[in-house]
Parts: C-alpha cells; sequence; structure tokens
C-alpha cells in the first residue's frame, strides 16, 4: 500500500536533457516522450509558439517574428528560459492522465565535463519547471546504467555516447568515472559538414534537415558492394534557382571523413590515458556505442578496425540514457556515487 501510496502522489521523471533530442523516463510506465530539442517563439510577444516536433517542423519554414531555437548548444543551456518552458511543457506532457500531489523526483543527464555554473543552469531550469528534487548524472554513466553494464564491479567498462551536439567518451568502474572526454563532433557537425561539402563541391544550398536525412538514408563509414545515392533538392548557389543533384554515399564519406578521423583519435587519446588493467578490461569487455550516432553505417566497422577492441552497438541505443535514469530513480541510494556530487549539485527539495 505504501508503494502504491508514493507513486500515486508523485511520478519520478528521467529526462535525457540532448542537444538534439529530449526524453522522457515516468516511472513505472518507460519512456514516454521523445521530441525535438526545439521550441518556436514568437519575437512580438515574447510567448512559446510550439515545443518538440511541431516546431521542429517549423525550421526554416516560420515568418519573420517567429524563431524555431535550440535551447541546447552542445549539450548544455544556451536560453535558459526557453529550456524551463520546454521542460515544463515535456513534465506537463509526461504527467498527462497521471495523479499527482506533489512535484516529481527528477533525474536528469549531462554531458560529462560540464561545468557546475552549466550543472546549476540545468538543476534550476528542472526546479522551475516544477521538481521537488533534482538529481544530476552524466550522460556515459547514465548509458552504462541504461544498458546493464556492471559498473559498481572493480572492472572496466567503456561507453561512447554520440548524441547531437556531443560525443562522450567515458571509462567506468567501481561506480564512477575513471577518465572521459567531452567531444564537441557529432551529429550536428556531421550535419554541417554535409551542408558544407554540397555547398562547395555542388554549388547547392540545403538546409540542416535535409543534411541529417542524408546522413541517415545513404551515410555509409565502409563502402558496400551496391552503392547508395539520394536525389536532394537545394537551392542553386549561381543562379539562386531550385536545383536536384544525385548524391552517393562516398559524397557523404569525403564530407564527413575529416571529423569521424578525429572522433576515433579522441577516443584514442582517452585508452591511452586509462590504466593499463582497466585497459585490459576494456579489450576482453569491448566498448559501447550509444546515442544517435552509433546508428551511422560502418562506423563500428570502422573503429573496430582502428581500435582493435570488440565494438558493441548497445540496444535501442537512442534510449539508453533515459533508460539509465529511469533505472536511478528506482534506488537513488544504490547508484549515489554515479550522482555528480558537489555543493552546487547536491538535490534540491522545494
Amino acid at each position: 500500500m505504501k508503494n502504491r501510496f508514493k507513486t500515486f502522489i508523485s511520478n519520478d521523471i528521467g529526462i535525457d536533457l540532448g542537444t538534439a533530442n529530449t526524453l522522457v523516463h515516468v516511472a513505472g510506465a518507460g519512456v514516454v516522450v521523445s521530441e525535438p530539442s526545439v521550441v518556436a517563439v514568437n519575437q512580438k510577444t515574447g510567448q512559446v509558439v510550439a515545443v518538440g516536433a511541431a516546431a521542429k517542423d517549423m525550421l526554416g519554414r516560420t515568418p519573420g517574428h517567429i524563431v524555431a531555437v535550440r535551447p541546447l548548444v552542445d549539450g548544455v543551456i544556451s536560453d535558459f528560459e526557453v529550456t524551463e518552458e520546454m521542460l515544463a511543457y515535456l513534465t506537463r506532457k509526461s504527467e498527462e492522465g497521471r495523479k499527482k500531489w506533489l512535484g516529481p523526483r527528477v533525474v536528469v543527464g549531462v554531458p560529462s565535463g560540464i561545468t557546475n555554473v552549466e550543472r546549476r543552469a540545468v538543476r534550476d531550469a528542472a526546479r522551475s519547471a516544477g521538481a521537488r528534487e533534482v538529481y544530476i548524472v552524466e550522460e556515459p554513466m547514465a548509458a552504462a546504467i541504461g544498458i546493464g553494464l556492471p559498473i559498481h564491479e572493480p572492472a572496466g567498462n567503456m561507453v561512447v555516447d554520440i548524441g547531437g551536439g556531443t560525443t562522450d567518451v567515458a571509462v567506468i568502474s567501481l561506480g564512477g568515472i575513471v577518465h572521459s572526454r567531452n567531444i564537441r563532433i557529432a551529429g550536428d557537425k556531421l550535419n554541417s559538414d554535409i551542408m558544407s561539402y554540397l555547398r562547395n563541391e555542388f554549388k547547392i544550398l540545403i538546409g540542416e534537415k535535409t543534411a541529417e536525412d542524408i546522413k541517415i538514408n545513404i551515410g555509409n563509414l565502409t563502402p558496400g558492394d551496391a552503392p547508395l545515392e539520394m536525389p536532394v533538392r537545394g537551392r542553386d548557389l549561381i543562379t539562386g534557382l531550385p536545383r536536384e543533384v544525385v548524391v552517393t554515399d562516398a559524397d557523404v564519406r569525403e564530407a564527413i571523413g575529416l571529423s569521424i578521423d578525429t572522433l576515433i583519435d579522441s577516443i584514442k587519446e582517452v585508452i591511452e590515458i586509462t590504466p593499463p588493467e582497466v585497459v585490459s578490461d576494456i579489450m576482453y569487455r569491448g566498448i559501447y556505442l550509444v546515442g544517435g550516432g552509433a546508428l551511422l553505417r560502418g562506423f563500428r566497422e570502422l573503429l573496430e578496425e582502428a581500435l582493435k577492441i570488440p565494438i558493441h552497438i548497445a540496444d535501442d541505443p537512442l534510449t539508453a540514457v533515459v533508460r539509465g535514469t529511469g533505472i536511478i530513480l528506482t534506488d537513488i541510494e544504490s547508484f549515489e556515487d554515479a550522482l555528480i556530487k558537489n555543493e552546487d549539485d547536491l538535490p534540491y527539495t522545494n
């Protein structure tokens, strides 16, 4: 009866606060919200017009006084008020049809290596959106918990979380992060590379959404037997008129090749500063890929060839972090060592 009463008065929420997408996990219900981290704002009135998928559809298609913005840049808050509005909307949406008397306890996943000020901004935004208690966890740690790695054992586990704004590389052992690195090369940077390549090589201008479609549909880092291609429409830079070109997977490889090489070098650097005993564990257990970037064709094979270490793509890599926040909520005391602890990030209680 006690547990039923606790669930009734408060819906605990786990949030993966991502640059590209924000996901919400509700205790007992699983992942209930997955929305793009985009907010449309009316600049004349200052009011929020749309949040999530509805706002993303407006990107590049709004009148001058309505601006579709991403309130998170490289995984951290760049616009506090808009982030607060987005979190409040997602919290309300996750609580639809559920009775509650108190605000929820919230666990928020953030990139590794962000500053105390940035973490405080996340905590304050969640608090302003109605949270009763706020806990902060680094995303690679949450991902490791979400995919079921034995983080509490005295053995090394390595997670590479390739998100929208950043890639987190972390080595985990005994419930803590041994070494980590946050790299500003991820999905958004690859989209930008594709846009730049088409502008320089094809003299055609495309938008971010089209670049992402190209990456998803024909992106392949290891050449296959049959080439992949797709028609792409954009604005001709010379005539200013619409034009269609055919883009192949070879074009995409050339466009994003430098960024992928830099990403692999950064993963190597983390391994190089990891203690030898932990490296031996990683060689046996392998490296786990999570996040949307893990789904890029050929990346696992390319990374495996470069590192000579087994590479595993986690089941449902897009939800690994938010599933981890949900697991933490079930028993916060057991995962206390995994939470960020300093005086700026102690749980806030209203």
